[in-house]
């Protein structure tokens, strides 16, 4: 049959296999104007098709779609299989054509692949296609192609530090790109040019994208920056500043002099080999050596009235530092007969280190915290145990009024007074400032007191919020009036934007503005991983404008700014010089980051019905959080029907999925319409919605009927979740919402003075003042931060004026409610120093 050649003919194929398999020894395609029929010719109808052109790897940019081409020969027919199914026929764009060198048909088939469709797949498994050619004798398959697409995250996983080095010096500049597909090639700036390694071989680029400057030289100091770049965008990291510097060399010593009129001789040397430069140290050591003559070789004088002149004056000087020195030692004994002037008691100090002997204070004087020696017996030495101070009658609860009143005198003692007003007369007198127009009325969730030089703490209970005011933290002579409260998040909206979701409540405390001499400690709960290699958790501070404002990025601390952050497993320990409303929030840097979520389920105390409801309850992993909806519940007259169960939800883009199985089809019945509820994955990793819940709507089939169980399933992505069991009888479990899991905070929402601390005012002086001193074999702050886990923070620390205070105020923070004081004895005798914790208390003392 002679082979009709027609022109190029391009049309979508509407035939099904059956039709094409009926027409193996010809073909026709029909287009708006031409048409093309050919036959395979005989001698090439038993060969397999083998492919011209196969599928390649592809990556979709943004929302721009990706073409696949398949091209084979001799071929009959292709379609395309893209992930184990086959795509759609009407999908498919077909080109005939005929090879004119063997005559045999060539077939194109090309089809575009979407975002949309990648996504529908995402996390289960990578997107492929591949396609299937026929012809007469069989069938024959392409390589697979992956579809992926492709995005740049913004944050680098590891950025350049600045260093500053010391000439000819090897420097090591590290790089980890960020999270991206395709993987993101690697380039380093310095001063904004491309570092060429092959033109300047003193640069080199490890493997894993880190900057070697082999031999550090004076041009070699500027900025270096990392710059990561794929086929979707191009990230800078920080620029890290290298300083080259020159350390100052001595000069060989010059000749020694002849001998002088004084009986020395003398010589020189100068730093000029080479001179310091660019910051470098100057010369360590002398540059004028004097040595005494031997006594042939003094010049021989006569003593003369100058000689007697000079030995008068220096007899004069002798006796007037004489009698300036036994004036500063009168002055100092006088200062040291009285006690302090800023202290009316300092029994208060020393209150659970009291010597054997000393007896408290009669019933009739227990409005003062004072102390009264007694006078019948001598012992003064401390011979028991360190114990807690969390002793209830040595707390005083500061929430019906100021406990710290000024003395006429000047100075401060403790009393047990209250305000004239109540609380709410307290919070509605602050409102009226301008400051503290959003204050929440909510007593409930808000905390005050007042503080002087002594310090003290302010809790919110249950809540895992608390602030801690170190001594010496407001300055001496001053008294504050201070707050403490949990802002509702509708209230106070932050901005959010991308990947960002806020990880902990939003707690103001204030006045804002007041003076402080160190730092307070906020504690609060976050609902992250703490893990930062999956988080960019920054702090936010409302300013007086009320605008949201970054002032600290976790893990990138500075120790001059007014802000550092501890993060622990689920809490946030904030040291800040300034008062004011904070927030964290994290922005996930790949989809590896979670949010640690609780999921609390409760139903009906009592259910006369044949219907039940089950809610389920989703929450951020904080106490605050659980409060309110346990809160909320009580008034509803709901009851726990399980123990709070914790979830990981990562940031994948998948909505929470719940369903509740396994139910006694004999006794009950689920009257949803769906398999599964679903919390939208935006309500959920905002965090901004409060109680997000789905109802379980469950119908017994007769009122005897109270025994219920079942499964509760929850998940994000199918295969990866957690199941549950509930078992329950709905007719007899009735106790109450917070009998188990609100218990309520014993101690007081303000202590003020000693009360507030483990570790008494004077105790507390002496470990300081042996603990500051640097110690050569290591025995001081430093090994305490070891010994207390908290080396991380070594940098924090040494740039305070008393590193161990500041050691100190973390662990009070930490160890409120559950720390050890004998255990903190014990860390302080294995690093050598028992005589800070342990030592005689003398009568004056007490």
């Amino acid at each position: 049959m002679p082979l009709l050649l027609g022109p190029f003919v391009r049309c979508r194929s509407s035939a099904t296999l059956l039709v094409l398999w009926l027409i193996f020894a010809g073909f026709t395609c029909t287009g708006s104007e031409h048409a093309a029929t050919a036959a395979l010719p005989a001698a090439f109808s038993d060969l397999l098709p083998h492919f011209l052109v196969e599928p390649e790897d592809e990556y979709i940019v943004k929302n721009k779609p990706v073409t696949l081409t398949c091209r084979s020969t001799p071929a009959t027919q292709i379609y395309f299989k893209c992930n184990g199914e086959w795509v759609h026929q009407d999908d498919h764009l077909i080109e005939r054509n005929v090879d004119p060198a063997t005559a045999l048909p060539i077939m194109q088939v090309t089809i575009d692949i979407t975002r949309q469709q990648v996504e529908k797949i995402f996390g289960l498994d990578e997107y492929w296609c591949q396609c299937v050619a026929w012809s007469t004798t069989g069938t024959q398959k392409s390589q697979k192609a992956y579809i992926r697409i492709a995005y740049l995250r913004k944050n680098f996983e590891e950025e350049p530090q600045g260093k500053e080095v010391a000439l000819d010096q090897e420097v090591l500049l590290r790089c980890h790109p960020p999270e991206g597909v395709p993987q993101a090639e690697v380039e380093w700036q310095r001063n904004e040019d491309v570092i060429d390694p092959a033109s300047d071989p003193n640069f080199f680029i490890t493997t894993d994208h880190n900057l070697v400057i082999k031999k550090a030289r004076l041009a070699d100091t500027g900025n270096y920056t990392c710059v990561a770049k794929n086929i979707v965008a191009r990230r800078k990291s920080t620029s890290a500043t290298v300083l080259v510097y020159v350390d100052g060399g001595w000069s060989e010593w010059s000749k020694w002099s002849a001998c002088g009129a004084d009986c020395s001789m003398w010589r020189s040397r100068d730093c000029t080999q080479p001179s310091p430069g660019t910051g470098g140290k100057d010369c360590q050591g002398l540059d004028l050596q004097s040595l005494n003559c031997t006594s042939e070789q003094c010049p021989q004088t006569v003593s003369g009235a100058e000689d007697v002149a000079l030995y008068v004056g220096m007899v004069a000087v002798a006796l007037c530092l004489t009698l300036l020195l036994i004036v500063v030692v009168l002055v100092y004994r006088r200062k040291k007969e009285g006690l302090d002037a800023d202290v009316a008691d300092s029994s208060i100090l020393t209150t659970g280190f009291q010597p054997m002997g000393i007896k408290p204070s009669k019933p009739e004087n227990s409005h003062l915290l004072t102390i009264q020696p007694d006078l019948t017996t001598t012992t003064t030495s401390y011979q028991g145990t360190l114990r807690s101070r969390h002793d209830a009658t040595g707390k005083f609860s500061m929430t019906n009024g100021p406990l710290l009143d000024p003395l006429p005198n000047g100075s401060h003692t403790l009393h047990n007074g209250k305000l004239n007003s109540d609380p709410a007369e307290f919070v509605s007198r602050l409102s009226t400032q301008t400051y503290f127009k959003t204050l929440p009325r909510d007593m409930a969730n808000t905390s005050y007191g007042t503080f002087n030089f002594l310090g003290g703490r302010l809790t919110i209970p249950n809540t895992g919020i608390s602030l801690l005011i170190p001594p010496e933290a407001i300055p001496r002579g001053k008294i504050y009036e201070i707050y403490l409260t949990v802002q509702r998040k509708e209230d106070l909206r932050l901005p959010l934007a991308g990947c960002q979701t806020l990880l902990s409540p939003v707690v103001s405390c204030g006045p804002p503005g007041v003076v402080l001499s160190r730092p307070v400690i906020l504690s609060m709960d976050h609902c992250s991983d703490a893990c930062l290699d999956n988080w960019a958790v920054r702090l936010k501070k409302q300013n007086y404008e009320g605008a949201w404002e970054d002032v600290l990025l976790m893990g990138e601390e500075l120790v001059s700014e007014p802000y550092y952050c501890q993060l622990e497993a689920e809490t946030c320990r904030l040291f800040s010089e300034q008062l004011g409303i904070f927030a964290l929030v994290g922005e996930s840097l790949h989809m590896g980051a979670a949010k640690r979520l609780r999921l609390v389920l409760f139903s009906d105390a009592y259910c006369s019905t044949l219907e039940y409801n089950i809610r389920v309850y989703c929450m951020d992993d904080t106490q605050d959080v659980f409060k309110e909806v346990m809160q909320m519940e009580r008034q509803l007259g709901g009851r726990l029907i399980d123990e709070p169960h914790v979830l990981l939800f990562k940031d994948s883009y998948h909505n929470l999925r719940l369903s509740i199985h396994d139910m006694p089809q004999a006794h009950w019945r689920s009257k949803l319409l769906a398999g599964y509820q679903e919390i939208p994955f935006y309500h959920i990793w905002n965090g901004s919605q409060r109680y997000l819940h789905c109802t379980f709507t469950l119908e017994r089939l007769s009122l005897s009927t109270c025994e219920l169980t079942c499964q509760l399933c929850v998940w994000q992505v199918e295969g990866e979740g957690q199941s549950f069991s509930l078992d329950f009888n709905i007719a007899k479990d009735t106790r109450a919402v917070d009998s188990e899991f609100l218990l309520m905070d014993s101690n007081g929402t303000a202590l003020a003075g000693p009360s507030a601390f483990q570790i008494p005012y004077l105790i507390r002086q002496k470990i300081c003042s042996s603990l500051d001193a640097p110690c050569p074999n290591g025995a001081d702050w430093r090994m305490l931060a070891q010994r207390l886990k908290l080396e991380r923070h070594m940098s924090f620390f040494a740039s305070k004026a008393s590193p161990t205070s500041v050691i100190l105020d973390l662990w009070e923070a930490q160890h409120f409610h559950s720390g050890n004081i004998n255990q903190l004895a014990t860390v302080m005798a294995d690093i050598g120093k028992q005589e800070a914790m342990i030592f005689l208390v003398s009568d004056g003392e007490c």
